[in-house]
């Protein structure tokens, strides 16, 4: 069975000593790279590719790509995937640091955000309600955290349909690359303290939010999304409701002045401009949780399959994947020399064990360090050195395994309808000069 061609659009360009080839304008750059030889990849690269008989078939090098990264109020260097809702990722590069800055945090909105002039944090109140709830109440911002106590943890936040784009026949949705994702930490008050104080029946099944964004139609009656989680989930101690981000408050775009945080999961079930909070006695049926959204079939699926509804389930804790922060994806360095190499690794449950690089499209593997999480749901930093045998182009890919010996794909896990949760290996472009 033939590879499937990986689709990730980066925005940086490998520095080629001889320019591209024109691309026909009838012809689709997707199209175009469909139908390259090893002669004509090596041209556009301007480089040999030092294994290329190492290349899985179908395989393009991938500084092959570029998108131009436009400016965003508030972010530095995020790309836009979509503008209405506000949508944009962040290139892996520019997420190094252990702790995401908020500059570099992507967005993703599922309506429209609400105006910042709405957001005063001496206004704002959360309403905790629901068929499953004994005492219903409304709290002021100031009186959550005046009653209950304020935990600090790094959590990574990550986007289901993170790696979309390189599904193959292609899925609906916003076509993100590798950059959904980001570890800043968060500072909140737990979730659980919160639901027992308002009392929870035993017939409490599952937890449902409502934010404060409107629907893309305008209609203030219609939710843009209101997800959940099962009620275990929401009692965990790392549940938290959560009023700054890096220590200062959170950037409007990411859900300023009140937000939920859910370790592991989904970005979905981690609501923004939080309002209310309802302890159901069924699995929530607000916007976003029915049909295929933010669902996986459950059982393998051949690509384009048409998936009967009954047979696709709530996505709840993400795979276990890495990131290659360093270097930047097009950068150059003297051949027989030494490279530094670091990146992230981080899984939905449980830890992350071993990190491994390859130079040899996956091949042979060499061990990386690796750090421990500062906590629980946290990103695990590592770091390797690699060389480069002779001049050429060569491609840096990083692979994961965590505590339950499940690792990355190489290349693509099994498609489905959405696109989501892809955690294929990441890899970067590198010249060595």
């Amino acid at each position: 069975m033939k590879y499937a061609i990986l689709r990730r659009y980066f925005w940086i360009m490998l520095q080629a000593r001889t320019p591209s080839p024109p691309i026909p304008p009838s012809v689709s750059r997707r199209g175009f790279f469909e139908r390259l030889s090893l002669g004509s990849m090596t041209a556009a690269l301007g480089a040999e590719i030092v294994f290329a008989g190492k290349m899985p078939a179908g395989l393009i090098p991938v500084a092959l790509a570029q998108t131009a990264p436009p400016d965003i109020e508030g972010k530095d260097g995020l790309s836009i995937l979509n503008d209405r809702p506000l949508v944009a990722e962040t290139p892996a590069h520019l997420l190094n640091d252990a702790v995401t800055p908020a500059k570099h945090l992507f967005v993703r909105n599922n309506g429209l955000a609400p105006a910042p002039e709405l957001l005063d944090p001496d206004k704002w109140t959360l309403e905790i309600a629901g068929e499953s709830c004994e005492r219903p109440a409304v709290f002021t911002l100031k009186e959550l955290k005046q009653k209950f106590a304020h935990h600090t943890l790094r959590m990574v936040l990550e986007c289901a349909g993170n790696g979309r784009s390189e599904f193959t026949p292609p899925a609906t949705g916003n076509q993100w690359t590798t950059g959904g994702v980001g570890c800043p930490e968060w500072t909140g008050i737990r979730l659980g303290e919160v639901l027992r104080h308002c009392g929870i029946k035993k017939d409490a099944v599952y937890l449902g939010y409502h934010g404060a964004d409107l629907h893309l139609s305008g209609n203030p009656e219609k939710s843009a999304i209101s997800r959940g989680v099962p009620i275990q989930k929401a009692l965990e101690d790392e549940s938290l409701l959560v009023f700054a981000m890096n220590g200062a408050d959170i950037p409007w775009q990411n859900g300023h002045p009140l937000r939920l945080m859910f370790g592991g999961w989904a970005a979905s079930t981690c609501g923004k401009w939080v309002k209310k909070i309802v302890i159901r006695d069924r699995e929530h049926d607000g916007e976003k949780m029915t049909g295929n959204s933010y669902r996986m079939p459950r059982y393998p699926v051949a690509p384009g399959t048409k998936v009967p509804p009954e047979d696709m389930v709530i996505i709840e804790a993400m795979p276990v994947k890495s990131l290659v922060t360093f270097p930047k994806s097009g950068a150059t360095h003297p051949a027989g020399e030494k490279l530094a190499v670091r990146g992230h690794a981080w899984t939905g449950e449980g830890s992350v064990a071993s990190v491994e690089v390859s130079l040899d499209f996956g091949s042979t593997w060499g061990r990386a360090a690796l750090n421990a999480p500062a906590n629980r749901y946290a990103w695990q930093q590592w770091r390797a050195e690699v060389g480069f045998p002779k001049k050429g182009y060569y491609e840096i890919w990083a692979r994961a395994t965590d505590d339950q010996g499940r690792s990355q794909p190489m290349i693509l896990p099994g498609w489905n309808p959405e696109g989501y949760l892809n955690n294929s290996c990441h890899r970067v472009a590198v010249q060595a000069v």
